[in-house]
């Protein structure tokens, strides 16, 4: 499917204007917008404006997601908070967690917050980068809904949960490692399904141990417990499946044994009727003061020869190129930073439906009488400025 490139501040104005039109109050409209683009500027793009209509927008308008969130602090010491999000904006309530983690570090060297009753928060390097911004190490994680086998089982149990960290470096952009704990992860199946493309052969499991590749009905065998995404090392324990199944399993409990948060099946978003519910879904999010300990000068510098020594390593016969993690996401921001976020057809249509749905006076690229956008502001990623 043919994409079209749509200028940053085009895209940001609308889906903030478009969050508004369904209840989301401005300043948390603008928060929203800056998480999901945020992975359109790196490249990410299961988790950019191709989840802004199925993932929240639906959500809100089936109303199982609230679109003015209220964030409860219902514990709180000064090094730790625990938080009910009472089922708002996931990316509003990571940004305040994150923040109140990193000025706990900078009181008293680290700070942690744990949440319950949230929504999908987007990109989850997002809040790492919001601490390596504020010379700290940061790590966040959540739980989702039940997606992953474990090792040695084909029932979908355990959310993708990604394991985040970012670290501040003395180079351009930080080291940020963000990454499901299965080896394909349901954005990515989203998007392979609005793409016509089959997953890869081993990544999702059936009922009968057999691989499955057809994104569209892997989606809805997913819900219906016909299918489970393999976690990271593959299906078994030849391949150290189990190091995956381990990870997923750790985020899940930090997700919601520190929060009483729920957990498991229960994280289905359908209730015993087959009808819709709230995810209620728990994240957690860590904040460490590098000054804390010998300096943020001395541990960016050590950070980024670590790095610099890893990529000039031998390379493997055929490769030009050894990669860190955050290394190819800035590259993507340069690439797109002065043009915007490429988007497929099916996104355009989406985007179109939802500007026509609120009435809202946009002309995008890929319509007749576009003629461009006003300059405004220059748009900033997140992973520029360490």
């Amino acid at each position: 499917m043919p994409k079209v490139i749509c200028p940053w501040n085009l895209i940001s104005d609308f889906i903030t204007d478009a969050f508004v039109g369904y209840g989301v109050p401005k300043e948390d409209a603008l928060i929203c917008a800056d998480v999901l683009l945020e992975s359109d500027k790196r490249g990410i793009e299961s988790h950019g404006c191709n989840r802004f209509k199925p993932i929240y927008i639906d959500r809100i308008k089936a109303k199982i997601q609230n679109p003015v969130t209220e964030y409860e602090v219902l514990r709180e010491t000064p090094t730790t908070a625990v938080v009910d999000g009472h089922d708002g904006m996931g990316q509003v309530i990571g940004v305040k967690a994150m923040r109140t983690a990193i000025d706990k570090a900078k009181k008293y060297g680290m700070g942690m917050v744990a949440v319950r009753n949230s929504c999908h928060y987007g990109i989850a390097g997002y809040y790492v980068t919001m601490a390596t911004q504020a010379g700290m190490i940061g790590m966040t994680g959540t739980n989702a809904r039940p997606s992953i086998a474990p090792t040695n089982g084909v029932e979908n149990m355990l959310g993708t949960n990604p394991f985040t960290i970012g670290m501040p470096t003395d180079e351009k952009f930080p080291f940020v490692f963000d990454a499901a704990t299965s080896i394909i992860q349901r954005g990515r199946i989203e998007y392979y399904a609005r793409m016509g493309k089959d997953c890869p052969a081993g990544t999702v499991v059936g009922r009968d141990g057999s691989a499955l590749t057809n994104s569209k009905e892997i989606l809805t065998q997913l819900n219906t417990h016909e299918a489970a995404l393999a976690p990271l090392g593959g299906i078994g324990e030849e391949l150290a499946g189990y190091k995956g199944y381990d990870f997923a399993t750790a985020v899940e409990l930090l997700s919601a044994a520190l929060q009483q948060g729920q957990f498991l099946s229960a994280l289905s978003g359908i209730d015993e009727n087959g009808k819709l519910k709230p995810y209620h879904l728990g994240h957690w999010f860590i904040a460490v003061d590098t000054e804390a300990f010998l300096g943020l000068d001395s541990f960016k510098k050590t950070a980024g020869d670590i790095l610099r020594e890893l990529r000039a390593s031998k390379k493997a016969p055929g490769c030009s190129r050894i990669y860190t993690a955050g290394e190819k996401e800035y590259e993507i921001w340069k690439e797109r930073e002065n043009s915007g976020v490429p988007i497929n057809d099916a996104v355009q249509k989406e985007i179109s439906a939802v500007r026509d749905e609120l009435g809202l006076k946009y002309v995008f690229p890929w319509e007749d009488g576009y003629k461009g956008y006003p300059e405004n502001k220059k748009t900033i990623s997140h992973i520029e400025n360490n």
